[in-house]
């Protein structure tokens, strides 16, 4: 598909994608700020930090993929004006999110007694344990942000959750700095004071993102058909979760692939563990701003694909494509030549900016493969095909990418270094399956079943 045929999506896409980019970017962000912070305190609570993040990331990314099921619905149902429908969307999907919430935080009572059959090193597991317990009780506030934000995301009002992300960051920053080394009149909590400020700096974004939905004027037909019936219905909460449970599993598959090697490089001792750590957290940062473009094109193809403009949906997609090429690219030369500074803003260990460097290394040659197949996942949810994309994510990070990375890295004695390569292999496979199924699926009508279930 030429690119003066796709020209058309490229600006409305990019108008989609930026404000989403900043906002998916505050999730990590919380990480990177944290991370910095801490790993000037020493590398041993770095690779703590690293230990939580790797645990609390996969199961976070369940929650925040279960809320991602409103997006493509609230998309298709805008784009046949079905108020009616977006109306039970928005009941549904904040009942649906908060339920998760509460679930997710209740898991912080269970994992931290798990932590030290990972086999990691003992002082880290003991830094990480309350770390733990605090970050899961702040997926409560978390996942009702999220499910206000897709709401509104869905209608392709995406700037609103961008600006609260930007506060929310700012104001985790500080709270953390302030609160890591008892700054700014505010106690001195080490590395739980990084803990403390995420979850305050989240029930923020909950408050302010909520107050956003159930007040702007541009939302009140919504809000009055919502307010027709308050309770959740069964078959709604059916649907959504039929699109948000594989998306919610697709992203744990792949975030727990990366969460896994953690712990595997973790058996290799703390210096591995917090290069590992500076790594990935730069590699996710430009992941999500990737991630900013694949929702867009998840709102974009919706939308024509409810009009059953099958055409339209396409070119949607390939837009999406090539914006995120392109700026994958850009990053991935980035990584190139900042592998050696870039890990300094973490932690001045000479072993440990040595092993992030070399780590770097191979994040930028899996820049581009990295931001093709986020891309593709969210083309094909606008599709609403959500379950096969699952089962690829599984089979190619966990049958391919995992064991190839062992092998790798314990087997042949290639360390970090291998493990990490079996991540790319795993991202390259999806990468290249996604675009082959975008490519050759067919595209068909949306189903117009919405309208039913918001009358139930």
């Amino acid at each position: 598909m030429s690119l003066a045929t796709l020209r058309p999506h490229l600006a409305p896409t990019l108008s989609l994608a930026y404000p989403v980019m900043l906002s998916q970017l505050g999730h990590v962000l919380v990480n990177v700020v944290d991370s910095m912070v801490v790993g000037q305190t020493g590398k041993v609570p770095l690779a703590a930090v690293s230990l939580s993040v790797n645990v609390s990331t996969v199961v976070m990314m369940l929650g925040l993929g279960l809320s991602m099921g409103i997006t493509p619905l609230v998309a298709a149902a805008d784009g046949r004006r079905d108020v009616a429908a977006l109306g039970r969307l928005l009941v549904n999907g904040v009942w649906l999110s908060a339920a998760a919430g509460v679930v997710l935080a209740l898991f912080g009572l269970v994992v931290p007694p798990l932590l030290p059959y990972l086999h990691q090193p003992a002082d880290v597991v003991a830094l990480a344990a309350p770390w733990v317990r605090v970050i899961f009780l702040s997926f409560l506030p978390l996942l009702l942000f999220q499910g206000f934000k897709q709401f509104a995301e869905g209608l392709g009002l995406t700037r609103q959750a961008m600006l609260l992300s930007v506060q929310a960051n700012l104001l985790n920053a500080v709270l953390c700095y302030g609160l890591v080394f008892g700054r700014l009149g505010l106690p001195e909590m080490g590395m739980m004071g990084a803990a403390w400020a995420t979850l305050i700096a989240r029930v923020l974004m909950a408050v302010l993102m909520a107050a956003y939905v159930l007040r702007a004027v541009r939302l009140r037909p919504y809000r009055q058909a919502a307010a027709r019936r308050l309770r959740p219905d069964a078959a709604g909460l059916r649907r959504l979760l039929g699109l948000g449970a594989p998306i919610g599993g697709q992203m744990m598959f792949e975030v727990g692939a990366f969460g896994f090697s953690g712990i595997m490089i973790g058996w290799l001792g703390a210096t591995q563990l917090a290069a590992h750590q500076i790594a990935l957290n730069v590699a996710s940062v430009t992941y999500m701003a990737a991630s900013g473009i694949a929702a867009a094109a998840t709102i974009r193809v919706g939308k024509h694909y409810g009009l059953q403009d099958g055409a339209g949906a396409r070119q949607a997609g390939f837009a999406a494509y090539w914006l995120t090429f392109a700026f994958m690219t850009l990053m991935g030369l980035g990584l190139v030549l900042g592998r050696f500074r870039i890990p300094l803003y973490y932690n001045h260990d000479p072993a440990v900016v040595a092993q992030a460097a070399a780590l770097l290394l191979i994040a930028a040659a899996f820049q581009v493969s990295d931001g093709v197949q986020v891309v593709g996942l969210g083309a094909l949810r606008g599709l609403e095909d959500v379950k096969v994309p699952s089962v690829v994510a599984l089979l190619a990070y966990w049958a391919v990418a995992l064991p190839l990375g062992y092998v790798l890295g314990f087997r042949l004695g290639w360390g970090a270094l291998g493990v990490w390569v079996g991540l790319l292999t795993g991202l390259s496979l999806v990468a290249v399956l996604l675009l082959v199924r975008f490519r050759r699926r067919p595209l068909v009508a949306a189903p117009l079943n919405e309208s039913a279930l918001a009358v139930r």
